[in-house]
């Protein structure tokens, strides 16, 4: 066989890919929230970057050359991500301040009045010249200077992102057309010609799980004709839009953007007419406030429900409960301006705490289980409450749970003494005209109700049971998608959804107010959290996390708060090619093409079939007037789900079908988040069976940290390459140790050589890892069978928990040739393959925070390599992006005895380094290793190498500083002991 180089294989991505800096501005994208390019068209699950997918596209047809270096110089230009890419991305200045840190002392002299700074006034620019030219060119060449010395992740805070921007410059141009031999002035020109090399004819770009439509609009932004079909027909409805209404330029965006404004002004007319969301003195809603009530079992008290009633901690507002006897429930008054003790006293007051209903007239508590009446039927939980019908809009008299009103924010609009126009907002309790109001709304909606469900203004489709739509059903009694609204909810929302469909006269504008629609229903439900820190006093959209919660106190948006912060958010990006949009199973999907990019379901996927129907329930009558030739089921019962061999069998399917539909020279790739070695290994015997081979495989760290996600975080996408295996070869086990062994270490001597004398190296450490499992995967998907494997039964296997499969034994060999062979900077390689896993394991996460890696995610692959599953005690930090082990200080005298870690050399040269810091003498450090350490004097070498190599951590981490400056004194006197 042939050993893989960078230079050997069909695509730039295949060869390498700068995975620090896709990551980076991934990150930035996933940062930039509301501006991002797709989601103001309406919630989707896990969105993939479009930088990303530009990247993976651009890199896959671009053709390496000889030049590894030039190839990705060039590809960072391709993607304005070079030094010039940066510059022509800036959009705003660097303060003064932080440019004259940057310059060297000649150049403060050269451009700043040093006078001014010595005397601490305000940094001036010294430019003697009345030319503003000659002024502007100077301003700029200080500017760039310092733009010049900051870092990567520095300079994106200046920058637009790479969507946002035409493409490279003339002069980045003129550059790339000379290495590739092209003759490009645009992207889409560029990959118009690399497609006509590659496959004869413009790229077909395709995405069979298109969920939120970054695939297809990416590739057509690209100027590749793109496909898009989704089982879901949500996901096929956003699809749609990505390409013909953000992707139509400004124009249609504009009129997408009138047509809403119209359909706002028409529901704000009708809703200012039926006086609803204005008080007596004209003040105008800003939130509702609205809790469950119950009756204490106890002592027979309705109880309003809420986990705290703290309302606002930036305005010091509480709701205080007062027992009304004679009618035996609570009034509630709201208070704002109150002391830090009555926050506290609010906070603590909630009455239902860890599923517990604290009753605060008796002061007992039962919990909730019991309140609802949960029981056991012989198929699991049988439900206890009553079950809703469709007509009911709210409770019914004798239902477990009521619903009230407790509190509204209102905005006053007032001039103030200059005559300018201000507001002012107040908490208020809720008052007779405020339930006459709320019986209003009420009554306005019972009068409209049977007709609009008809008509598909309001869902009228049933919620059906399954792992995310249970929980409504179980804790509510909700059997219908419309129980998840309360009657302002459904009266505003339902007024939205009737303008758009009958006063708008496009299917453009139609589907732009439609997916408004759907942002509003996300935004304004029962399932919506009240978020009451010091810092915001608002509420979460539904989807803040991938569950249908049921809430015991929840808020209800007014139309003021549904307008440029929900309604309004298309967004234009004009695309350079066709594209086609369908709903259909990927495993019956007929459409050819070249690339198929798709994120499928895996293990431990989201149930987007089940948690979409919340957005199809509003959908679907629409649907089927604007797109009479799609189905508008969600299709539950042919969604892949789960990870057994049904699984596995269904995946198959799928890309065995797309492999069919792609030419022998067209390539895949598939994204997946890596959680660990069994799902590579499950994706490996999928992509294998379908007919297909691993080329490459790179992270991209695509996802933010949220504390939503605590315990979960999915901090990067896995891009696995495949292209169709051609070859009947066929192995054996031995034979393929020898071939990983030989691919795994040329993979990475590939890479460190191409990261050598870089400022901002393209790889991390964790992706080294990485590409030991892709290079396993590449030698053994090559080979149609292996002699020792029956495939047919590995997929119809189930397997135990932890009973690992013959591709997770073969990665995880890869793995540890990997960690044999990336030994860490001034470590003896002989001695290195002494070290236990766990040992290992500690000074490689040394290495890594000595790296400025801080990520969960990184020290949890790192652990996975290592095969140590028991390492939490290693933590000082395991917090997102705080993550880092203890040092010799932190770990004192704990984790010190026999076994495992706590009996290894590097423990004890751990507490060596304590005691000399606590001693404040090295000896101490030399005598417990002396004495503790048995066969001390033939592994004095090897603790001399440990105490080194944690000295050095003193240069790299602020938190080693001590430690690493006693461990330098231990080292030399163990160096200096004698016998």
């Amino acid at each position: 066989m042939t050993t893989a180089t960078l230079t050997d294989t069909r695509s730039f991505i295949e060869a390498q890919f700068p995975v620090s800096k896709v990551s980076k501005e991934s990150y930035k994208e996933r940062k930039s929230n509301h501006s991002q390019t797709l989601t103001g068209l309406g919630k989707w699950w896990g969105r993939k970057p479009l930088v990303m997918i530009r990247a993976a596209l651009i890199g896959l047809l671009m053709p390496p050359s000889n030049d590894p270096k030039k190839d990705r110089e060039i590809f960072l230009k391709i993607m304005t991500m070079d030094d010039d890419g940066l510059w022509q991305r800036k959009n705003t200045n660097i303060p003064y301040k932080e440019v004259f840190d940057r310059l060297s002392e000649e150049e403060r002299a050269r451009y700043f009045d040093l006078s001014q700074v010595e005397s601490g006034k305000a940094i001036h620019h010294c430019i003697d010249s009345d030319s503003r030219e000659e002024k502007r060119a100077i301003k700029d060449t200080i500017q760039r200077l310092a733009f010049s010395r900051l870092s990567y992740d520095e300079k994106l805070n200046y920058c637009d992102r790479p969507e946002q921007i035409e493409g490279p410059s003339d002069e980045a141009w003129d550059e790339i057309n000379a290495h590739l031999g092209t003759s490009a002035k645009r992207l889409d020109e560029l990959i118009q010609e690399l497609g006509e090399r590659q496959f004869g004819h413009t790229p077909r770009v395709g995405d069979a799980f298109c969920g939120g439509g970054s695939v297809p609009f990416e590739a057509a932004r690209l100027g590749c004709e793109a496909f898009g079909s989704d089982l879901n027909p949500v996901a096929t409805l956003l699809t749609w839009a990505s390409l013909n209404i953000v992707g139509g330029g400004e124009a249609v965006a504009e009129q997408v953007r009138k047509a809403q404004e119209e359909v706002y002004a028409a529901v704000d007319r009708q809703i200012s007419e039926w006086g609803i969301e204005h008080n007596d003195r004209g003040w105008r809603a800003d939130a509702y406030l609205y809790c469950l009530e119950t009756e204490c079992p106890e002592c027979g008290v309705d109880v309003p429900l809420a986990p705290s009633w703290v309302i606002g901690k930036r305005t010091n507002t509480v709701a205080r409960l007062e027992l009304d006897e004679a009618a035996q429930r609570f009034d509630i008054h709201i208070e704002s301006g109150v002391s830090k003790s009555d926050i506290n006293a609010a906070d603590e007051a909630g009455t239902v705490q860890s599923d517990r209903l604290h009753c605060p007239a008796c002061g007992r508590s039962t919990p909730m289980k019991m309140i609802r009446g949960d029981r056991r039927g012989e198929n699991g939980t049988a439900y206890g409450l009553r079950m809703w019908e469709n007509d009911d809009i709210v409770p019914r008299s004798e239902d477990t749970f009521q619903e009230r009103l407790y509190g509204v924010r209102w905005v006053e609009t007032y001039t103030d003494a200059d005559g300018k126009e201000k507001t002012r907002k107040h908490y208020r309790s809720v008052t007779d005209a405020d339930r006459r109001r709320e019986a209003k709304v009420l009554r306005l909606l019972e009068e409209r109700f049977d007709a609009w469900q008809a008509k598909g203004y309001i869902p009228s489709r049933r919620i059906e049971p399954g792992y995310n739509t249970d929980q409504p059903i179980r804790e509510r009694g909700w059997t219908h998608w419309h129980h998840l609204f309360n009657p302002r909810q459904l009266l505003l929302i339902g007024l939205f959804s009737k303008h758009a469909q009958l006063d708008l006269n496009s299917r453009i504008e139609i589907v732009g107010s439609l997916l408004s629609v759907g942002r509003l229903v996300d935004w304004n439900s029962k399932l919506c959290r009240w978020i009451s820190d010091a810092s915001k006093e608002n509420g979460a959209q539904v989807f803040s996390n991938q569950a249908l919660n049921t809430l015991y106190n929840y808020y209800s948006r007014p139309l003021g708060l549904l307008d440029t912060t929900v309604f309004y958010r298309i967004h234009s990006r004009k695309i350079h090619a066709g594209g086609e949009v369908e709903p259909e199973d990927a495993r019956r999907v007929q459409s050819k093409s070249d690339v198929w990019i798709t994120d499928p379901p895996y293990a431990d996927a989201i149930n987007y079939h089940e948690l979409s129907e919340f957005f199809l329930a509003w959908y679907e009558k629409p649907l089927q007037r604007l797109f009479p030739e799609w189905y508008t089921d969600s299709k539950r019962a042919l969604a892949i789900t789960g990870d057994a061999e049904g699984f596995r069998r269904d995946m198959v399917a799928n890309y065995r079908n797309l492999a069919d539909h792609m030419p022998e020279d067209g390539a895949q790739i598939v994204m997946f988040t890596h959680q660990d070695a069994s799902v590579w290994a499950d994706l490996a015997l999928i992509m294998w069976a379908a007919g297909l081979r691993v080329t490459a495989a790179w992270t991209i760290a695509t996802e933010t940290d949220s504390a939503l996600k605590k315990g979960n975080y999915v901090q990067g996408t896995v891009l696995l390459v495949l292209r169709k295996r051609t070859s009947e070869a066929t192995a054996f086990t031995d034979q393929l140790k020898v071939q990983i062994e030989d691919e795994v270490t040329s993979q990475l001597d590939a890479m460190l050589h191409l990261d050598e004398d870089e400022d901002e190296p393209s790889f991390g450490d964790t992706d080294y890892q990485l590409a030991a499992y892709a290079a396993a995967l590449r030698v053994l998907t090559q080979y149609s069978e292996i002699e020792e494997w029956d495939i047919e039964r590995e997929l119809s296997r189930s397997r135990k928990r932890d009973e690992p499969s013959p591709i997770e034994e073969i990665i995880d060999e890869a793995v540890q040739i990997a960690n044999d062979h990336l030994i860490p900077e001034g470590f003896d390689s002989f001695l290195w393959k002494t070290l236990s896993p766990e040992e290992r394991l500690y000074l490689k996460g040394l290495e890594l925070e000595s790296h400025g890696e801080f990520r969960t995610g990184a020290y949890q692959e790192l652990a996975r390599g290592t095969g140590v599953t028991n390492y939490k005690d290693l933590f000082a930090n395991s917090r997102a992006n705080e993550t880092r082990f203890k040092n010799a200080t932190e770990f004192g005298s704990t984790m010190l005895g026999e076994d495992g870690f706590a009996g290894s050399h590097v423990r004890h040269a751990l507490f060596a380094v304590h005691e000399a810091r606590q001693e404040g003498d090295a000896q101490a450090g030399r005598m417990w290793l002396r004495n503790e350490v048995n066969g001390y004097w033939s592994h004095r070498k090897k603790l001399i190498e440990i105490l080194d190599y944690l000295a050095a951590m003193g240069r790299a981490s602020a938190y080693w500083e001590e430690d690493a400056q006693a461990a330098r004194l231990v080292a030399g006197a163990v160096e200096h002991d004698h016998q």
